[in-house]
């Protein structure tokens, strides 16, 4: 007999308290050591549509819901007694017809009586045709409906939709139909679900894996068990297994806006590769310390039951694996701070000919161009591609700054110091050279703010191997890189790069007024698009409200009402996020969360969220995290986008990479919202405001 578990079995367990959810994990377990174990008090539901729903009473108050079969036994759904068995008498566990893949199916006739009568109202006359909105399936077969997924006994309702009843009808719909459906209404053409052969597992068609797993063995289910809430970890979507399993001839990448499940690709890519090759060590890496503790966590979770494949997986951020590695190989180095060489380049500006441009400039400009393309040579930075630069320098002035730079340089190597650019070049140069490389397969997360030397250094460690490198990342949410072009540091994606286009974390009215903030695709310096019209939100929830106050104090008092209304509803502060643009508005963030008499914590680099506490960060910080609640305030004219970085333009060229990239940054920060949104500003509003109300 199969033990398995459902999605909506590690959801509801996830919202019983600590104590309930230990004594419902017991019994799990008895269930799955003893399914007849005579201490289980296994009852029948008085009035079942599907006859093999049982309950096991836990204590008192809360049930079990199983669904029992000669051939498997099924944890459903736990809850409050009359909650937990209104959820079995509205649904029947079915075999679809015609895709093979088990699925729960809501009863249709519960659904008439909830949804039709909030859209056909009482009126002394029905509405004229011409009044009523067209059917959106009306004109597709039942066989193709079929063919998606859609229950049989939801087709008739299925081919009454319009744009007012879509979003009801498939909150009611396996995941696999309500995605197609929510496709084709966007003009989309979905592709039909695999049907299953003669005989095959129900549960092991690819739809089914998504919601249904098959436990093994005690670790298995203890590892589902211990963390229900992150649950894409255990189900995943069949385009994802896809890409995770998939042999690529070469460097690949995924993509997707935010929300559409890319960590857990990579995660799962990292921990498939350590499977498929056994004697290899694979690298899962990140860019800042905060998202790479955050990895390791869901790593550990992901492969607790199995400590010789977590040997050989290592989690961590770029410059921290790279800074372990350069100390193996050339002992510790003495990093270059921005103190550090501010001090240098006025040293020798002050030396140097007169020049119209300033000590801050001149330091950018060797971060970002001398540095960072690991320029020597006065032809290099002649030549040498300045994308994202604020300032057009022709070739005259250019070989003035040259000077300027090439004694900086000259400083920088006298006395020892070393950028990251310059440690990931030199690890670069040593490993491609023949020296082993330190890792056989490398998974890179949140690619889009690589660096060039980071890079170059990948491309030297996979060299030869064509699965070696893959990389995560979405281009509208590049906040931290200039644009550079891959293929000039030696990795070419074109042709093995795909666009998840399936948001999980983020409702379906929270992602549709993100999406104003962008375009319909992003490319890169390559070439290679990201399509970003076509996707779609699994979930509903209430719209996000845009407000705009008189002053920072209204904006203050309202913000903290709206946090104290989040956590009347049942959401814990730690599952809150206040945003703002930096930190000269952290305090307009801070005065907001105390008037609400809560526990705060002000997040840095190197912090990771804890319990009971509500969150403060810059959007930079908010790269990678996710709340249930986001308030992003502060969005006020001259915040955002930022004044300071508009007055800094010397071209009106750059003036577009300076408006895309502070969308990018209010874009990320709206889309670590899950549920509920308010975006406001303490006086006039941005003008990005008015994008995310189209």
């Amino acid at each position: 007999m199969e033990f398995v578990i459902a999605d909506t079995f590690t959801d509801s367990l996830a919202r019983l308290t600590p104590v309930e959810q230990k004594s419902v994990k017991s019994t799990a377990f008895d269930l799955q050591m003893n399914p007849a174990s005579p201490g289980l008090n296994f009852h029948r539901l008085d009035k079942p549509r599907d006859k093999n729903f049982l309950s096991i009473r836990i204590n008192d108050d809360i049930r079990l819901i199983l669904h029992r079969t000669p051939a498997s036994l099924l944890l459903c759904y736990v809850d409050h007694h009359d909650k937990a068995y209104r959820w079995a008498e509205q649904r029947k566990l079915e075999t679809h017809p015609k895709t093979g893949a088990a699925q729960f199916v809501e009863i249709r006739e519960r659904i008439e009586e909830v949804v039709v009568p909030k859209y056909v109202e009482p009126e002394p006359a029905p509405p004229a045709p011409a009044q009523q909105k067209p059917l959106l399936f009306a004109s597709i077969g039942d066989d193709e409906l079929l063919s998606y997924g859609v229950p049989p006994d939801w087709l008739a309702v299925v081919k009454d939709a319009n744009e007012d009843s879509l979003l009801d009808i498939v909150d009611h719909l396996p995941r696999e139909a309500s995605e197609a459906l929510l496709e084709l209404a966007t003009g989309g053409k979905p592709k039909p679900a695999s049907a299953a052969q003669p005989g095959a597992d129900p549960f092991e068609h690819p739809d089914a894996m998504r919601r249904f797993r098959v436990m093994t063995d005690v670790d298995a289910l203890r590892q589902a068990l211990d963390y229900p809430w992150d649950k894409w970890t255990v189900f995943l979507h069949p385009v994802q297994r896809q890409l995770i399993e998939r042999e690529y001839t070469g460097p690949a990448r995924v993509s997707g806006s935010a929300g559409t499940g890319k960590t857990i690709v990579a995660l799962h890519r990292a921990v498939f590769l350590a499977r498929k090759w056994r004697e290899s060590r694979v690298l899962l890496a990140t860019f800042s310390e905060t998202l790479a503790n955050a990895l390791h966590d869901r790593m550990r979770r992901l492969v607790s039951s199995e400590p010789r494949l977590a040997e050989r997986l290592e989690v961590g951020s770029l410059i921290a694996v790279g800074i372990r590695l350069y100390t193996q190989q050339f002992g510790a180095p003495k990093l270059l701070t921005a103190q550090r060489l501010a001090k240098i380049v006025a040293e020798v500006a002050g030396t140097a000919p007169s020049t119209k441009f300033s000590v801050s400039f001149l330091a950018s400009e060797w971060w970002e161009i001398i540095d960072a393309w690991q320029l020597s040579s006065w032809e290099s930075y002649r030549d040498v591609r300045r994308l994202g630069r604020k300032t057009r320098l022709p070739e005259k002035v250019r070989q003035t700054l040259w000077a300027i730079f090439e004694e900086i340089n000259k400083r920088v190597s006298a006395s020892g110091w070393i950028s990251n650019a310059g440690l990931f070049t030199r690890l670069a140069d040593r490993f491609g050279s023949g020296s082993r490389s330190p890792f056989d397969y490398v998974v890179i997360d949140e690619s889009q703010d690589i660096t060039a030397a980071q890079l170059r250094f990948l491309a030297a460690i996979g060299a030869g191997r064509s699965e070696s490198l893959f990389f995560a990342g979405d281009l509208g949410q590049r906040i931290f890189q200039t644009p550079f072009s891959w293929k000039s540091v030696g990795v070419d994606i074109r042709g093995r790069s795909r666009t998840l286009t399936v948001n999980y974390r983020t409702s379906h009215q929270i992602r549709q007024h993100a999406d104003h903030l962008l375009g319909p695709e992003v490319a890169d310096v390559d070439g290679v698009t990201e399509i970003r019209k076509g996707t779609i939100s699994v979930f509903n929830g209430p719209a996000p409200e845009l407000r705009e106050f008189s002053d920072e104090e209204a904006e203050e008092k309202a913000v903290s009402e709206w946090i104290k209304a989040r956590i009347a509803d049942g959401v814990e502060p730690h599952e809150i996020g206040v945003i703002v643009r930096s930190e000269h508005e952290v305090g307009r963030a801070k005065h907001a969360v105390e008037l609400t008499g809560r526990a705060y914590r002000v997040l840095d680099d190197h912090m990771t969220l804890t319990t009971g506490s509500i969150c403060i960060c810059t959007m930079h910080l908010a790269k990678g995290l996710e709340f249930r609640s986001v308030a992003v305030m502060a969005c006020d004219d001259q915040i955002v986008p930022l004044q300071q970085r508009i007055e800094e333009i010397t071209d009106e060229a750059d003036l577009e990479e300076v408006y895309a990239t502070e969308r990018h940054l209010l874009y990320v920060a709206v889309t670590r919202a899950r549920d509920q949104l308010i975006v406001t500003a303490g006086g006039p509003a941005s003008e990005f405001m008015d994008d995310l109300r189209q």
